[in-house]
């Protein structure tokens, strides 16, 4: 997988750029976040003005976008994050970024393998370590995972303290998990479903779980008075900024949009939405180490890759807990002749990006680079569908969980 992004879809990139005239840049997602970090710290200048963004520009495409050129990129680079991530960033500032990228890198790696052994201590699933290296290395060598590391994307931020959020929660961790909780909002796309669904689930037993919801809503709070005292009035300036991500971008779709087209794209992501709200209830008061709650978490989870409005592969890392509960729960899931089909369908999808990627690479030893550069697409073939094959995959468990613990609870 690294062979394939490195030499034929990052090649293929490079040829298609110089062949438009289209610039390249450093290319790091982190580049935008840390220089607007750094003018509002340390020049107290509005990161989300016009003058940062094109001094983003220069610095990750390598020039100013220009409107008049068809072939440049229409994504302006913009400061597009709430205030508040320049606190996570700061200690960065006053560190040259060709010094931040590769230390960021590797945090970035270590990080996503913690996520692995947290969402495993979530699950409470015990495993030799030969097929802990297997998960890790697995991990590591996806697409997701390869993509959000070239970008630097802050996804592998996200994902790995979002399992940590988790665990603290199972055990009774509420004051911490609801720190945790707030830091992730960086992502507030990412996080919105799982954060109504704590909320719920917080409230449904207010007197054992009032700590989390106390701690999240005072973290939520300081996060938003620490971004008014750095830059007064953040707040439209960032909703100004995500209204004109979508313009510039005329609009970005779910996988759902791309898959059954958009009209009934949004009447799916409405009826998902609101069945996964109606699973929510019903274990709003499942305790946080059982197995209703944590199938429950993960639906959400992978609900939110369905629909959030942006097809991003490297946000398929929220993916992990779901495909963790359906390899846990593998021989118990799947009796019927169609419920295997299916499954074969989607392991075969999950799968296909490493065959897709080999088939390639051992091409390439027989191939001109640039001929085997043509076919680069071919290992994403299942990218859009794969947050809906792990949710067909997952929504059996999860309603027969869900089912069990109201008939235990009428008894």
């Amino acid at each position: 997988m690294w062979f394939y992004v490195q030499r034929i879809l990052i090649g293929y990139q490079i040829s298609d750029a110089a062949l438009h005239d289209r610039p390249r840049g450093n290319l790091s997602d982190l580049y935008p976040r840390w220089v607007g970090t750094r003018e509002l710290l340390l020049h107290h200048r509005d990161p989300y003005g016009s003058d940062v963004t094109r001094e983003i520009q220069a610095g990750y495409y390598g020039r100013v976008l220009d409107a008049n050129r068809a072939n440049d990129p229409k994504d302006q680079q913009r400061f597009a994050y709430p205030v508040y991530v320049v606190f996570l960033l700061a200690p960065l500032v006053r560190v040259p970024f060709s010094v931040v990228q590769p230390f960021f890198l590797w945090f970035l790696v270590l990080f996503t393998i913690a996520s692995v052994v947290w969402w495993l201590r979530t699950l409470n699933w015990d495993l030799s370590w030969a097929k802990l290296v297997v998960i890790i290395l697995l991990m590591l060598g996806s697409f997701p995972a390869v993509q959000g590391l070239k970008l630097q994307q802050l996804t592998l931020l996200v994902a790995p303290l979002l399992a940590l959020c988790l665990l603290l929660l199972t055990t009774r961790q509420f004051v911490s998990s609801g720190i945790v909780m707030a830091i992730v909002t960086i992502k507030p796309q990412l996080t919105v479903l799982l954060a109504a669904w704590l909320v719920l689930w917080a409230l449904a037993e207010l007197r054992q779980r009032w700590h989390f919801l106390a701690s999240f809503g005072l973290s939520m709070a300081a996060l938003f008075a620490g971004g008014e005292a750095v830059l007064p009035g953040w707040f439209p300036r960032f909703v100004r900024g995500l209204v004109a991500y979508r313009q510039y971008t005329n609009g970005a779709d779910s996988c759902l949009d791309v898959l059954v087209t958009p009209a009934l794209g949004h009447w799916l992501t409405a009826f998902l939405v609101l069945a996964v709200a109606v699973l929510c209830w019903r274990a709003r008061k499942a305790s946080a180490d059982s197995p209703t709650f944590i199938q429950t978490t993960a639906m959400v989870l992978a609900i939110t890759v369905v629909v959030v409005p942006m097809i991003a592969p490297y946000n398929q890392l929220l993916l992990l807990p779901a495909i963790l509960v359906i390899l846990q729960n593998w021989r118990t899931l799947y009796l019927g002749r169609g419920a295997r089909a299916l499954a074969l369908v989607a392991a075969l999808a999950l799968v296909w990006p490493w065959l897709a990627a080999d088939a390639l690479a051992l091409a390439s030893l027989f191939l001109r680079l640039d001929v085997v550069q043509r076919a680069w697409a071919v290992p994403l073939y299942t990218s859009v569908g794969m947050p809906l094959a792990v949710v067909t995959l997952l929504a059996p468990l999860t309603l027969k969980v869900s089912a069990a613990t109201r008939f235990r609870k009428a008894v």
